[in-house]
């Protein structure tokens, strides 16, 4: 291993292990982590040595913070959309590959897990967070739109709370993603490397071993309300509902909605909505086409100018507001 080895790729007992190597990016996903992800993995397939998979991502501050979304941004604006193309051709085909994975695949998640993160872990079998994870779906913050299979996945867990982490962007603990289906183990930070070696001795059956009793459900008593609200079919209604639920989640949600991009709300609403009835393999599909016209809309680049780039957190959305944008123009990013 250099410092240079972004994926790091090992053997050890009846495990392959895949470590995300970028630390500092918070082991962000650019596209030779995605091909070196997808080599090993179609190696280890066919390996009878290597009973399951288990993916980590380096240092302690997160899993893997999703894609290098500022590079899309340069090729957006330069015109390469090849470039694009590739980079979501290529993660979307590693999110399918994980999903359908024939062996054990197991998720190790200390951290942040968001975009591209959520890509590599929860569409797996075996998802363990800790304490210190934390899973989100921002994509509404940089006028985008929630993907890597997530408009398949949000709408299949419970009431409406994937309408809700879609749309708001809003980010959930180690807990609660167990509890809302979006890990499926929780252990403690400090028991993870417990676990990663007795995954190499015992192979998936150390799982339970190590798993913890669940802390209660912050959201619990706020499910019902959650449901109500985000349910409504249209974002301006959402917006209504929250307005008339005197809640601190509720202002949340609110203050939450103001700040990301008009549009992106709408295109994201959409897309939840028809992930409804769609596999995994019609989502992904359908979000790559919408990748072409959400990043052709100025919010995208505008986003990411404001939120990693600049890093001045004033994005000037166009429209400003939600009740400005026009269903049309909505409706022609899903025909495009």
């Amino acid at each position: 291993m250099t410092a240079e080895d972004t994926v790091v790729t090992s053997r050890d007992g009846r495990i392959g292990r895949i470590l995300l190597n970028r630390p500092r990016a918070l082991n962000a996903l650019d596209l030779s982590m995605l091909r070196a992800c997808a080599a090993i993995l179609r190696t280890w397939r066919d390996d009878p040595h290597v009973h399951a998979v288990v993916i980590t991502g380096a240092g302690d501050r997160a899993f893997c913070a999703g894609g290098d979304i500022r590079a899309l941004r340069d090729a957006q604006l330069s015109g390469n959309r090849a470039a694009a193309d590739r980079f979501f051709a290529e993660e979307y085909a590693l999110n399918l590959t994980i999903a359908t994975y024939p062996k054990p695949y197991i998720a190790l998640i200390d951290g942040i897990c968001m975009g591209g993160g959520i890509g590599l872990s929860v569409h797996a079998p075996y998802r363990v967070a800790t304490e210190h994870a934390g899973f989100a779906m921002p994509e509404t913050a940089i006028g985008f739109f929630p993907d890597i299979g997530a408009t398949f996945l949000l709408p299949r867990l419970p009431g409406e709370l994937g309408t809700y982490l879609g749309l708001t962007g809003l980010r959930v603990n180690g807990a609660d993603a167990v509890h809302a289906g979006l890990a499926t183990h929780f252990t403690p930070r400090a028991r993870l490397p417990e676990l990663s070696a007795a995954l190499a001795r015992d192979g998936i059956a150390a799982l339970a071993s190590y798993q913890e009793p669940l802390p209660a459900y912050s959201l619990a008593g706020q499910r019902a309300a959650i449901d109500h609200c985000f349910s409504a079919g249209s974002v301006s209604e959402i917006v209504s509902r929250l307005q008339a639920t005197d809640a601190e989640w509720a202002e949340a949600a609110l203050k939450a909605l103001r700040q990301v991009s008009p549009s992106a709300l709408h295109w994201t609403l959409r897309a939840l909505r028809r992930g409804r009835d769609l596999t995994l393999q019609q989502a992904l599909d359908a979000e790559f086409a919408l990748t072409r016209t959400t990043m052709a809309h100025p919010d995208f680049a505008e986003g990411v100018r404001a939120m990693v780039v600049d890093k001045d957190r004033q994005p000037a959305w166009q429209p400003p507001s939600i009740g400005d944008v026009d269903p049309a123009v909505i409706e022609d990013l899903f025909e495009g």
